[in-house]
């Protein structure tokens, strides 16, 4: 752990990253936080989650954006009206992602040539800071940007001084995930930029919540690796100065393991947080409904995120991002939207007073999945020798991190996941995680369980029957049987 980026070099990097898009000539940090302050704290992410999570409630948040700035309000509007979201969204276009702000200029004009969105997202540099605030003022609960961006210091430098109060991604998940040729140490150099701008706005009264990516690849990511990663991205933000952080963490369908492992992911956080010294940290959680293939039938699709609201209440998530009975046919409605946020709320209100009943095969996997997110975070460490971004470079070089079905060729995609007879991840390839001999035979014999019952052995075949599962109608993908 290095410490804080010295702020004279910091402030001297502001200048290059401004000069990257005019728009960038609009920020003032010492405008952006009176701003900020000016503003109702129910704007506020980070107030309203502490808020949340003092409260033991589950927030319901959708994922949203599109081209013009008008219809995006009006979308975000409709989304906290009809579908009664606690928090908003707003979803940035692919070509900000990559820094492409030229090609998202020519996607507004041909929006506005059209008169409906030709982009995925909103393009937040080439609007603005006045038309995010704008977004801000028009709607009554606080705004997140999402995006997917691994070089993502001017879109934060505008988002936040347009008054955008969290700021989704990190140096590992916005770059393995997404990217195929960013060199880690630089996706993990820019966030360090943007965590030291949070932790500037932090440093003058202004708190800015951050997020981990949880989902990672979306699919059967075992849920070890998105726990080491999540921990690994707090550390580099606390380190900046962040103060309110939220780790992420994206469904895998066995109930006890996706409870266990969200409850392990704190535990293990707030030792590592401890260990570090990092005790003024404001800790919460995000749970992510089922990231892979959804039916195409909406009555089916409507089970699988109901599903997805039932493990958030259970786990006491303090947030669930939601997902909509389109996802298996393209970009949603607002209506699908809006009925995807109404069946999760109408979960969570249920069951916002009960209790997961705690049974030996949580408390088996809580136990496992600490273990194996300990060793690969230890392993990390070593690898870095004090230097955190190093370590990681390292580790992932090494294989000791290693994310399924990752585009990155800074990933070593040696691991496998499968499911269990139960549906819980299992490895079924280990690569080179650091794992003892303990926690591969847990994984071994669990996936020898489940080959027994359906008379074959374990192989890459079961890899994809499920991935294909759940749009199919199922969690484990079983042969069919004649």
């Amino acid at each position: 752990m290095k410490g804080k980026i010295d702020l004279e070099k910091f402030l001297q990097s502001r200048k290059e990253v401004l000069a990257t898009w005019p728009t960038g000539a609009e920020v003032s940090l010492e405008d952006g936080i009176n701003y900020h302050k000016a503003l109702p704290p129910e704007k506020n992410f980070a107030v309203k989650l502490k808020k949340v999570k003092e409260e033991g409630i589950t927030a319901i948040q959708p994922r949203a954006g599109v081209a013009l700035l008008n219809e995006h309000i009006a979308l975000l509007k409709y989304l906290e009206k009809e579908g009664e979201a606690d928090f908003l969204p707003t979803t940035i276009d692919s070509y900000t992602r990559q820094n492409r702000y030229q090609e998202a200029q020519r996607g507004i004009e041909e929006s506005l040539a059209e008169g409906r969105s030709m982009l995925n997202g909103f393009p937040a540099v080439n609007y603005g800071v006045y038309p995010c605030r704008k977004i801000i003022e028009e709607v009554n609960v606080p705004v997140q940007v999402r995006h997917g961006t691994p070089d993502a210091r001017l879109l934060a430098e505008i988002t936040l001084a347009g008054g955008f109060s969290s700021f989704e991604g990190g140096g590992i998940t916005y770059n393995i995930p997404y990217a195929k040729e960013v060199p880690l140490r630089k996706s993990i150099e820019d966030w360090q930029y943007v965590d030291r701008l949070i932790g500037y706005y932090a440093e003058h009264g202004v708190l800015i919540n951050r997020e981990s990516f949880g989902p990672l690849t979306g699919t059967l990511v075992p849920p070890s690796v998105t726990i080491a990663i999540n921990i690994l991205e707090l550390l580099l933000a606390v380190e900046q100065g962040v103060k309110s952080f939220t780790l992420g963490l994206g469904q895998c369908g066995n109930l006890n393991q996706d409870v266990a492992a969200l409850h392990g992911m704190v535990e293990l956080a707030e030792e590592y947080l401890k260990r570090f010294g990092f005790q003024d940290v404001d800790l919460t959680t995000v749970f992510h409904q089922w990231m892979g293939g959804f039916p195409q039938d909406e009555a089916r699709a409507f089970a699988v995120i109901a599903w997805g609201a039932v493990a958030a209440a259970l786990a006491k998530a303090n947030k669930v991002i939601v997902k909509t009975p389109h996802e298996a046919l393209g970009v949603p409605t607002k209506e699908a939207n809006a009925q995807g946020l109404k069946t999760t709320r109408q979960i969570v209100n249920m069951l916002k007073d009960q209790r997961f009943m705690v049974n030996e095969e949580y408390l088996l996997e809580k136990e496992m999945v600490k273990k194996e997110a300990r060793a690969i975070v230890e392993r990390t460490l070593e690898l870095g020798e004090g230097d955190l971004v190093a370590g990681i470079e390292r580790a992932f070089a090494a294989g000791v991190i290693d994310v399924p079905f990752a585009p990155s060729r800074f990933n070593l995609g040696k691991i496998l996941p499968a499911r269990d007879d139960t549906g819980a991840v299992r490895i079924l390839e280990f690569g080179n995680l650091p794992f003892d001999s303990e926690i591969r035979e847990f994984h071994r014999e669990r996936l020898k369980r489940r080959g027994e019952k359906e008379g074959r052995e374990p192989s890459f075949q079961m890899v994809i029957d499920d991935i294909y599962a759940i749009g199919k109608g199922m969690l484990v993908g079983k042969p069919r049987t004649k």
